[in-house]
């Protein structure tokens, strides 16, 4: 019986890398029905939003999404629709894997760490008030009054949160995962040392749950630091469990430790609904030139093969684009040396050549 997932293009690069990794998820034998929905940026003008309610409705009926990336204005417009679709699922784990693949430019080897970032608190939240609004003057006006510090006129206002629910399951979600999957240390990132409430209650929680699970290696490490320590020896570290904020950050040089956001994919979990998709953005200066690397989004779905339990499926398919990726023929500019990148594929040609891999 076929797979029902949803299945979103999103814009930029996304409609290509979306349509290189279905054609190569259909390539691997399992049956999926796809139920693709348009979002972003390219819908705003017929449907006045960029995340319409039949695409929430879509993955709350399948369960399972893959997404391509989809732009965020940066300043104005629209809220990000990633972060729209995080709190509106309730996709409170943000999971992503970080390896180095040989034939990967990369100043490090053998690097595999696991990024669990919480999804739905934190400054990441949503929560702001403009300046010189009323809303602001009024948030303003009370912290002054609670705690005595005064914000300076003209200021925007961002709020932090971070609870008790939101980290104890993050936390857990952190071991649960390294339980299964054989890892032998979680690490728990943060600046409690500064937020000594929010942070301080972020570590409170990670510290009670690692009780639970004495086989697991547990330690925490201040955020700052936790950036020199992954630069200078990251084969220390394997879990690492985040707040919103850190983790976004932790991700992406983590990323840039195995090579780039070009081979980073990412998921988004929680209770009832699994999201998968690249962690890299939608690059729209590089729109329908069919010259964006696939792999990130393509290995998110070998991470939602996984979650579907098709595990046998999931190795061929990372085995097929680990082998490409080594050989370094059939692969796209940005896994090529300078001096070699008049030879590189095309996004729909890089498909082509784990087809044929998966198909030998």
């Amino acid at each position: 019986m076929a797979y029902k997932v949803t299945l979103i293009p999103g814009d930029g690069i996304g409609t290509e890398i979306a349509e290189a990794t279905r054609r190569v998820l259909d390539a691997t034998g399992v049956e999926f029905e796809w139920d693709v929905q348009q979002a972003g940026a390219g819908v705003v003008k017929q449907e006045g939003t960029p995340l319409p309610d039949r695409v929430i409705e879509s993955i709350r009926r399948n369960k399972v999404a893959i997404k391509g990336p989809i732009t965020t204005p940066v300043g104005s417009g629209f809220r990000s629709v990633n972060v729209a679709l995080r709190k509106e699922l309730d996709l409170y784990a943000n999971l992503r894997p970080c390896r180095t693949y040989k034939g990967v430019q990369s100043r490090y080897e053998n690097v595999d760490l696991v990024v669990v970032r919480e999804n739905t608190e934190d400054l990441y939240s949503g929560i702001e008030f403009d300046h010189d609004t009323d809303e602001e003057r009024q948030i303003a006006s009370e912290i002054e009054r609670l705690s005595g510090s005064r914000i300076p006129d003209h200021s925007s206002v961002a709020i932090k949160f971070i609870s008790v629910g939101g980290s104890e399951r993050i936390a857990r979600f952190a071991f649960e995962y390294a339980h299964r999957n054989g890892r032998r240390k979680v690490s728990a990132v943060h600046k409690a040392n500064i937020m000594k409430y929010a942070d301080g209650l972020f570590l409170e929680c990670c510290r009670s749950v690692a009780g639970d699970y004495p086989e697991i290696e547990f330690n925490d490490v201040i955020v700052d630091n936790m950036m020199m320590q992954l630069v200078q020896k990251p084969e220390l570290y394997d879990v690492l469990v985040c707040p919103n904020l850190y983790g976004d950050i932790v991700s992406d040089l983590c990323a840039g430790l195995v090579g780039g956001l070009g081979i980073a994919p990412g998921a988004n979990i929680g209770a009832e609904v699994a999201l998968f998709e690249p962690i890299h953005g939608s690059a729209p200066k590089y729109t329908g030139q069919n010259k964006a690397n696939p792999m990130a989004m393509m290995f998110s779905g070998v991470m939602m093969l996984r979650h579907l339990g098709e595990m046998e499926a999931a190795e061929r398919l990372d085995r097929a684009m680990a082998e490409i990726i080594a050989e370094g023929r059939e692969v796209t500019y940005d896994l090529l040396p300078i001096d070699q990148r008049d030879r590189a594929l095309g996004t729909s040609q890089v498909a082509d050549a784990i087809i044929r891999r998966l198909r030998a």
